[in-house]
Formats: C-alpha cells, sequence, structure tokens
C-alpha cells in the first residue's frame, strides 16, 4: 500500500508537468520499481526525481508492503528536508511500538 499525498503536493507544486511526473513516479513505487533512490540514513530513503528543480520525495518502509511517504522537497531544500523526514519517521516508529 502506497500513500500519495496527492492534495499536499497539488498545493506545494505549481507546475502541472513535474506533478505528472512525480505522480508517475509514486505509481510506479507502488508497483514494486523505486527507480533512482538511495539511504539517507535512519532507515530514510530518498528517491530522487531528474525533472526541473530536482525534486525529491522521502519515505521508509513500515514491514513488507507499506510504504511511508514522509515529505517531499526539491535540491534547493534537501538538507533539511531530509533531517524532517528522518524526524517524521522516528515520530511515527514510536507511535506505532506504544501500540502494539
Amino acid at each position: 500500500m502506497l500513500i500519495h499525498p496527492s492534495k499536499e503536493l497539488a498545493e506545494y507544486l505549481r507546475d502541472r508537468q513535474a506533478r505528472a511526473r512525480i505522480k508517475a513516479r509514486l505509481d510506479r513505487v507502488e508497483n514494486g520499481n523505486f527507480g533512482d533512490y538511495k539511504p539517507v540514513g535512519s532507515g530514510v530513503i530518498e528517491l530522487r526525481i531528474d525533472y526541473g528543480q530536482g525534486y525529491r520525495i522521502y519515505f521508509a518502509q513500515a514491514g513488507e508492503t507499506i510504504v511511508l511517504l514522509l515529505c517531499g522537497g526539491d535540491k534547493n531544500t534537501q538538507n533539511q528536508d531530509i533531517i524532517k523526514a528522518k524526524h517524521y519517521w522516528v515520530d511515527f516508529q514510536k507511535r506505532e511500538n506504544a501500540n502494539l
């Protein structure tokens, strides 16, 4: 299962072509094709989208089939986005462990 942040994405991105490319990429991820990606630490992975400003989407995998989209941005906000994604992932894990 993949959670699409379509409303947030639409608000963030005014560029329709960029939105379409990112949506297509997320559709491929949903089918197991992650494409160009790299781990950035703490279980967070960066999807790199080579278009426009160099868009990035950060995710982590919870279990075998759930991909949790943590946040996204572009090359200009990459460092801050990685920190934010790691924070979100740690917070998610704490809440999941509290529910066990």
